[in-house]
């Protein structure tokens, strides 16, 4: 009988050690435990895929849970606890993890493998530090949205719907260096359809006044004829200083402050607010650059300072302005050399952006740094619970048009406003809005293509092309030294079908 060669045997053997190896490095991506199973390491093997089963039966509930009760699985989502808890767990598991792939490569005996020993020890250090690693950055995030969850979504709102609406008071507050205490500078109603997310959105100018306060309440026997002083200081955006001066009126209210504008302005507009959203315009500009920016079509050149700041430059004209926080902050805020209407104008055409341009990858890519960025400027009542609800309105709202009321001359005179006129414009605006809700209906059981039923119901303007890298004005620089000349304005119009007009070149 003719025997093998002792070199080819040794070479054999080496390379069904190697193969064994590799074998149980892929076992342990694959089920953690079951290389130490087949290994002869039976309790630390059983021990681990069980904890695996777990993970699996979890995922696979949590599943059926949002398959089934979307409601409860979002409020269990983002209830700061869940998150805090799957920080801790992802970390222990991550790492135990690692220890499994260093023990598998220990179990594979590589001192056996010849030369290739060391390839086989980098292969487990790259995989047991790749999820080790992986689970540090997974426990970081499940912080940041427990951190953003308790900050932000403290609840306290209203969530049942004002005659089949949700109204949401949006506040952009400025506490600048060169003012005494906090100014709600932009004021603004988003009232959504419950049923289609069909949004109108109604501006009230800051310098408002005779702005009334709920009937029967102390402040509204104080100033009966609404908030207005003989020198004129008594403007809206002051509303939230007085709540501030006069927390009593406002009982148990945590911010008296938001709670006597919400009463203002659900007053001046015959609307109930179920929530609100309180936005620092200090953080604004971390908000859009955690987003990657914004682009707008921009029909004039803005002023980037004024006031007590100096004018350090101007942000150009053009169409499809990639802008950064910044810029869009300056672009939302400059009074420089315009009106405070026009001031509106320009900041729905950022609300706009960021409703249009905010889409889910971009937030799922970013989430850390919007959470950050939100956690730092974002204060509001909306609870955990209802952000379900308000995620499935505004994907709904998204494909349809934002429609937009400013109360601004010529339909009212802020110094002496006809409350009795703006509250008939929200009522038709409402009345309007829920036509078209009507008519979409109608089309859809007219026709058996609900997509063309949807497409024929809507104005043309509602739909908005994407924008391109390669729209023209790219190629040239966003701010400039000298306020590039145009022939392009801001529209003030009281109304439009689609805010993507108002920011384009007139």
């Amino acid at each position: 009988m003719q025997q093998v060669p002792t070199v080819d045997a040794a070479q054999r053997s080496r390379q069904l050690a190697w193969r064994r190896g590799v074998g149980l490095l892929i076992m342990t991506a694959v089920a953690p435990g079951s290389a130490q199973l087949v290994a002869g390491g039976r309790g630390l093997g059983r021990f681990a895929l069980r904890l695996w089963a777990g993970v699996w039966a979890l995922a696979l509930a949590f599943l059926a849970m949002a398959w089934l009760r979307r409601d409860l699985a979002v409020a269990v989502y983002t209830h700061p606890v869940t998150h805090w808890i799957a920080s801790g767990l992802v970390v222990v598991l991550g790492l135990g993890w690692a220890w499994l792939f260093l023990d598998a490569w220990r179990i594979s005996r590589p001192r056996s493998m010849g030369p290739r020993q060391f390839l086989m020890a980098a292969l487990a250090l790259v995989l047991a530090a790749a999820v080790g690693l992986g689970a540090l950055q997974a426990s970081a995030l499940s912080r940041s949205q427990a951190q953003l969850f308790g900050q932000v979504f403290a609840g306290g709102g209203d969530s049942a719907a004002k005659d089949g609406r949700i109204n949401v008071l949006l506040v952009g507050a400025d506490a600048g260096e060169d003012r005494r205490g906090l100014r709600a500078d932009t004021i603004m109603v988003a009232s959504i359809s419950a049923n289609t997310g069909r949004t109108v959105l109604f501006s009230l100018p800051r310098n408002l006044q005779h702005a009334r306060f709920p009937h029967g309440t102390a402040l509204a026997k104080q100033y009966p004829n609404g908030y207005a002083c003989a020198d004129q200081s008594c403007l809206l955006n002051a509303v939230y200083a007085l709540g501030q001066q006069h927390p009593e009126d406002f009982g148990d209210a945590a911010d008296p402050g938001i709670a006597a504008t919400r009463a203002v302005v659900a007053e001046t507009l015959g609307l109930g607010i179920n929530y609100y959203a309180m936005v620092d315009m200090r953080g604004f500009e971390n908000l859009i650059d955690a987003l990657g920016g914004i682009r707008l079509d921009i029909a004039k050149a803005v002023p980037i300072g004024g006031g007590a700041a100096k004018v350090e430059g101007y942000i150009q004209p053009g169409t499809n302005v990639q802008l950064n926080g910044f810029q869009a902050l300056w672009f939302a805020r400059s009074r420089e050399g315009s009106s405070d209407y026009e001031r509106m104008t320009r900041q729905k055409c950022v609300i706009n952006a960021l409703v249009k341009q905010a889409n889910p990858v971009t937030v799922a890519t970013r989430f850390t740094a919007l959470a950050e960025a939100g956690g730092a400027m974002v204060t509001t009542d909306i609870p955990g619970g209802d952000i379900a609800r308000l995620l499935e309105l505004a994907a709904s709202g998204r494909s349809l048009p934002l429609a937009s009321t400013a109360f601004s001359p010529p339909l009212i005179e802020p110094s002496r406003p006809d409350i009795d006129l703006i509250r008939r414009t929200v009522a038709g605006e409402i009345a309007h809005s829920q036509s078209l809700d009507a008519e979409a209906e109608r089309q859809v059981t007219a026709t058996p293509d609900p997509v063309a039923a949807t497409a024929s119901a809507e104005p043309a303007a509602a739909t908005t092309p994407e924008p391109s890298a390669a729209s023209p004005g790219t190629d040239k620089p966003v701010v400039g030294t000298k306020a590039e000349k145009s022939q392009g304005e801001f529209s003030t119009q009281r109304q439009t079908d689609d805010l993507t007009q108002v920011c384009g070149v007139a």
